[in-house]
């Protein structure tokens, strides 16, 4: 097999919450059947936009229960598994499968550097033990060090239940320094950029396609770019992507940026909720109106 099992625009999608800090299930429901209706090729939910980091257990296993059951098969859904111990890893990506998700995504572990064979162990344990497609995560300004190269390609050798990587770094040359390391091993492996912005050059490379945030609120760019390569369409797919470089800086507007994200998906006319988990905290009405103003730069309003 050649084609990659997951491929396309794939959203990291917010957990949106009321004011209670409680799951926000029409409101999930509403955001779901606006991404699918865009044109996504799939759902990656509890992400770092998800934040499963500000997370109970409790909270995680209820998230992935009903967004995957509301998904209800019209696209894949991925469920983050990350977490700082193994097992643990492991008991939320066996939780992702009892709820019928279609893979996990498993950031490295973080807080405690780990060497590059403790990486590759960590992955090998769970491939070994979860009967299920898994992503490997790389968020080096999150986790505090870069999966190497050398360690996805000997993944990629061995376990064939791990499929892709979702390469959250600003700047392509990890992306094309995977692809040209494991592309010629595992075609079938899908790589992705994190960023948004870099869609189209990952394209070019050879990935898989795209995890981008804005595809929650904008997806008729990522999709529409991902659908004018298919078509090969270039012109198009180039116009597409120059609108959308308009939309990097709101992930600078605040940090976390979970309440930018869900501010930009209301301003388009989704009705959802804006509450985060603490420690976030709501926008600013200057920030909202910046948030406002990066998206008529877009042409989104």
């Amino acid at each position: 097999m050649t084609t990659p099992q997951f491929h396309g625009v794939i959203p990291p999608v917010p957990t949106l919450l009321d004011a209670h800090q409680q799951l926000d299930r029409q409101g999930m429901k509403n955001l779901i059947d606006f991404t699918v209706a865009g044109g996504v090729n799939g759902l990656f939910f509890l992400g770092s936009a998800g934040e499963f980091a500000h997370m109970s257990e409790a909270l995680r296993h209820e998230v992935a229960t009903f967004c995957t059951q509301y998904v209800d098969k019209r696209v894949p859904v991925l469920i983050g598994a990350a977490h700082p111990g193994t097992e643990a890893t492991l008991s939320f990506a066996r939780h992702a499968k009892s709820v019928g998700a279609d893979g996990v995504v498993v950031v490295n572990p973080y807080y405690n550097p780990l060497a590059e064979e403790n990486i590759y162990l960590h992955y090998s344990y769970l491939a070994e033990n979860l009967d299920l497609p898994i992503v490997i995560y790389n968020f080096p300004a999150l986790t505090g060090q870069s999966i190497p190269v050398s360690v996805i390609t000997r993944l990629a050798q061995k376990y064939r239940n791990i499929v892709g990587l979702k390469d959250t770094v600003d700047s392509l040359n990890h992306i094309r320094e995977t692809l040209q390391a494991v592309k010629p091993l595992r075609p079938d492996f899908a790589v992705f950029a994190g960023y948004d912005e870099y869609l189209f050059g990952t394209l070019i490379l050879g990935g898989a396609g795209s995890i981008p945030a804005s595809a929650n609120f904008a997806p008729q760019l990522t999709c529409g770019i991902y659908q004018a390569w298919q078509d090969k369409d270039f012109a198009k797919a180039v116009q597409l992507q120059q609108q959308l470089s308009w939309l990097p800086p709101l992930y600078a507007l605040d940090t976390p940026f979970y309440n930018v994200i869900k501010h930009a998906i209301k301003l388009v006319g989704v009705d959802v909720q804006v509450h985060s988990l603490r420690p976030a905290q709501p926008l600013s009405e200057a920030k909202k109106e910046h948030v406002k103003a990066i998206l008529q730069q877009a042409n989104l309003l």
